[in-house]
């Protein structure tokens, strides 16, 4: 599939869900973005970051291979698309963005409220939540003009 892809459902985000928050920093803005794991995610998180493997390491993902500090955004695709499939989903019509979408699009979906989706997703300018909603200029427009801020 060409183009962009499409957020996940919520059923279908439970199936791969996250409950605990954390922090990482975008490597593009340099500004701090929220994402949740679950308990078991935490504790295989803090069981990872303690093991050997770990030590004197800058990234949770590191890299197989020497020449590179931690994987690839290819090999980040590899994974999100083994997920996808897992869940029983054609892995052509997801990629690594519809997970960080799937939030964003639910929220805008029940509240119409922008501004939280652009907290969340750490944008600066409406063009480009429009762009991960999927909704036009003139809705979004409209939609933000009504909402208190």
């Amino acid at each position: 599939m060409i183009g962009q892809k499409r957020p996940l459902l919520p059923k279908q985000v439970w199936a791969i869900r996250a409950r605990e928050r954390v922090s990482v920093v975008q490597s593009k803005t340099k500004k701090p973005v929220q994402f949740e794991l679950t308990e078991n995610t935490q504790d295989t998180v803090h069981a990872w970051v303690k093991s050997p493997k770990m030590m004197g390491c800058s990234f949770m993902f590191p890299s197989r291979f020497l020449e590179r500090p931690h994987i690839s955004t290819r090999q980040h695709g590899r994974l999100v698309r083994d997920w996808v499939t897992a869940i029983g989903l054609e892995s052509s019509g997801y990629g690594t963005h519809s997970l960080r979408r799937t939030k964003a699009a639910e929220i805008y979906r029940k509240t119409g409220n922008l501004r939280a989706v652009q907290l969340l997703l750490g944008h600066t300018k409406i063009d480009s939540r429009v762009r991960y909603l999927g909704v036009e200029l003139e809705d979004a427009l409209t939609i933000a003009e009504q909402i208190e801020i």
